[in-house]
């Protein structure tokens, strides 16, 4: 049996930059039904994306909808995870109320350095009682840091600019984590928060607004937008940034056109959608030293634009791309799994794999077989409890056997996970690898073949 010393664990580099890419788009009813290539840039070979943060707002909500969508999946999560799944990307965590969807992406090798501490919904409709408004909220750890990620919807109308102020105040405060060893969310190492906030451009009339975004004057509009305005006074507010509004106003167009509000209410276009981040104050390196601090973690936005393609819906979607750098907390998965040492069998694979000294293991942990391009963590061909299926324990490695006997024989590659019922989350990956045919006839005897890697 081998010895832990002699495992080849996979490890973050020390220096790591990971690509985000989030969407914040009120798609006002509308079903999925036009191709998102911009708007998730598959098509861009500059990008190497590694992690999609997706909001909606204005969902379908209607009472059979909603029944429809508890019993399967909601049509727009089907529709992206259609969409990235072939990319590698697997659905870690979604949480949502009503109208309101966040979904949270990332490529599978990162899935052992992510864990989802928690979900969680804030309505602010109806004095608090209904999610028509307010926000919905993912808490994770990122190779050991802590982010939050808000979607939100706040109260329309250029009135009620102070209501959308308390709102966002309110949804802040909700994000508490009682019961968990988990600062609270201003210690957060990045905040990241969007959505249709709903803010309006002030005093200007409707022709003026109308020929500043014609000629494409919007610095003449920044003074008077209500968000602009409300960071200058709110000493809270004015720590979230935001890149420049380099683009046209994304609300309110005719549905099916570019043409703005043409109604009888003539709205005013306005920057309703907008994505904002925050981050957490780092300690200053000293001068006299070159390299990176050891919790260096810096977020830089690359692009900040609105998709005037898209006219499902009276907003337009947008989308910033980001460049996290970080040096990983955590740089070494708490589960190493090692397919190259798997064992088939007739209808089982023995499955090795070892854990850190650090990690708390739960009868209800379990391993699952996926195929390469898997939608989410439920989307398995087969699965073992670890405490009923073990082999070996308390060594490394530990062994496991999982039943095979529904998976088909095939050229695809498969994956195994490692999921932590404490934590959660995927705690263990492993790499792409084929199963070999589980028998062969040699001179009218059984034979077994070596193992593969």
């Amino acid at each position: 049996m081998m010895s832990a010393a002699s495992l080849r664990r996979p490890s973050a580099p020390k220096g790591y930059a990971l690509s985000i890419h989030v969407v914040t788009w009120n798609v006002a009813s509308a079903a999925p039904t036009v191709d998102l290539s911009d708007l998730l840039q598959l098509h861009n070979q500059d990008l190497n994306l590694d992690i999609y943060i997706i909001g909606l707002q204005e969902m379908n909500s209607g009472i059979i909808s909603l029944l429809s969508d508890a019993a399967f999946e909601d049509p727009w999560s089907s529709f992206f995870m259609d969409l990235l799944s072939p990319l590698h990307f697997v659905k870690i965590s979604q949480v949502r109320m009503q109208g309101l969807l966040l979904l949270v992406f990332a490529k599978y090798q990162h899935l052992p350095f992510i864990q989802i501490i928690s979900t969680k919904s804030t309505p602010t409709g109806l004095y608090g009682y209904w999610g028509n408004k307010g926000g919905v909220n993912i808490c994770l750890k990122l190779y050991g840091y802590y982010i939050s990620i808000v979607n939100c919807h706040l109260p329309p109308h250029v009135s009620n600019n102070d209501q959308r102020l308390e709102h966002f105040d309110r949804i802040l405060e909700s994000q508490t984590f009682e019961g968990y060893d988990i600062p609270n969310i201003l210690d957060h190492d990045l905040i990241l928060w969007f959505g249709d906030m709903n803010f309006r451009i002030e005093d200007f009339g409707l022709i003026f607004v109308q020929e500043c975004v014609t000629k494409q004057c919007y610095r003449e509009l920044w003074e008077k937008d209500q968000l602009y305005i409300a960071k200058r006074h709110d000493p809270l507010l004015r720590e979230f940034q935001e890149g420049p509004l380099l683009f046209p106003p994304t609300y309110k167009f005719d549905k099916h056109s570019n043409n703005y509000d043409t109604s009888e209410k003539r709205r005013k276009p306005a920057w309703t959608d907008r994505i904002l981040w925050r981050l957490k104050r780092q300690p200053q390196a000293s001068p006299l030293v070159s390299s990176l601090p050891a919790s260096y973690f810096s977020l830089t936005l690359k692009s900040y634009v609105s998709h005037m393609m898209y006219s499902i819906s009276d907003h337009k979607p947008v989308t910033g791309t980001f460049n996290l750098e970080l040096n990983p907390l955590m740089s070494v998965p708490l589960i190493t799994m090692m397919p190259e040492y798997l064992w088939t069998m007739e209808n089982d694979m023995l499955i090795s794999y070892a854990s850190t000294p650090e990690f708390l293991s739960s009868p209800w942990d379990w391993i699952g077989l996926y195929k390469v391009g898997m939608r989410h963590i439920n989307d398995y061909v087969s699965y073992a409890w670890v405490g009923d299926n073990q082999v070996s324990y308390g060594n490394n490695p530990n062994q496991v056997y999982i039943n095979i006997s529904d998976v088909p024989e095939t050229e695809d590659q498969f994956l195994l996970c490692y999921y932590s019922n404490n934590l959660h989350s995927v705690v263990g990956i492993s790499q792409p690898f084929k199963i070999p045919l589980r028998f062969f006839l040699r001179d009218d005897e059984l034979y077994e073949p070596e193992p593969q890697i």
